[in-house]
């Protein structure tokens, strides 16, 4: 793990792009902008969406962020196949759920779409199933702009820089997160260690329960052991010693970022006025 090291409030004297930073690929404009930016340019529509009851805006927002996260990100095969096949199956497998579990005697029964003896699916409860299901795929969408060309040190880096939140703070979190994946890392040893010595045998559940069960204890030391390193880690860099700490990596909010959280607004503001779904 890596902490920001020097103590004081000096600037550093060489901007360098951080080492755990994605790429900048030619092309994709979100990788250039600041976290903050991709953070603050959505975050009106998601919190707007969630009171709309109509299909029109859910979908037109859905389509606004699918156009801007394809546009300015690079993505694997895997993403792609989530964002142009799970998340389209899944709004119609949500919608048809919630659709189902509409209450009949709360709803017009102008439409009837499908009946089958008593029990009847009209036409509204298929609009409020599909809308809250749009509503739900338009802001996991929105959050997947910022989601997928950030990382966990520049968001942390650009929340101590630009928004004064206390370093002791972000650094924790940060050192915190980065746990999850040192956990998956020492769960693949203690798994092959478990396999060289004969100790995964067995076949169906209660074995594999047992396995699990196995892999507390050392699970448990090796995070204990890490957590150790890492606090002298801290410890050796004076951390938390002076109330600020020159940073070594520096994410600079710029002029392009403020251009596209004011773009994003106004195409956003024009979605609502286009659509008056509170009308």
């Amino acid at each position: 793990m890596t902490i920001e090291t020097g103590a004081g409030t000096g600037t550093a004297a060489t901007l360098k792009a951080a080492p755990d930073s994605p790429p900048t690929p030619s092309g994709r404009f979100l990788y250039a902008l600041n976290p903050l930016a991709k953070v603050a340019a959505p975050a009106p529509a998601m919190i707007a969406l969630i009171t709309v009851r109509d299909l029109q805006t859910p979908a037109a927002f859905l389509l606004l962020a699918y156009l801007v996260v394809l546009t300015g990100a690079r993505l694997s095969a895997r993403v792609l196949l989530v964002l142009l096949v799970a998340v389209p199956c899944s709004i119609v497998v949500i919608g048809a759920g919630f659709s189902l579990w509409t209450d009949a005697s709360r709803i017009p029964h102008d439409v009837v779409v499908l009946q089958i003896g008593s029990w009847t699916l009209y036409g509204a409860a298929l609009e409020i199933g599909y809308s809250t299901a749009l509503r739900l795929g338009a802001i996991l969408t929105l959050a997947l702009i910022g989601g997928l060309t950030t990382t966990g040190a520049d968001l942390t880096r650009s929340m101590v820089q630009q928004l004064r939140v206390p370093y002791r703070i972000g650094y924790t979190a940060l050192a915190a997160f980065r746990f999850v994946p040192r956990f998956g890392h020492e769960l693949n040893v203690i798994r092959a260690a478990h396999r060289v010595r004969g100790a995964a045998r067995g076949h169906g559940p209660i074995a594999a329960i047992r396995r699990r069960i196995g892999y507390v204890v050392p699970l448990l030391a090796g995070a204990i052991r890490h957590a150790e390193r890492v606090a002298l880690s801290m410890d050796a860099r004076a951390f938390g010693r002076y109330p600020h700490r020159t940073e070594r990596y520096l994410v600079p909010f710029r002029t392009r970022d403020v251009v596209f959280i004011a773009l994003f607004w106004a195409a956003s503001a024009a979605v609502f006025l286009l659509l008056r779904p509170w009308a």
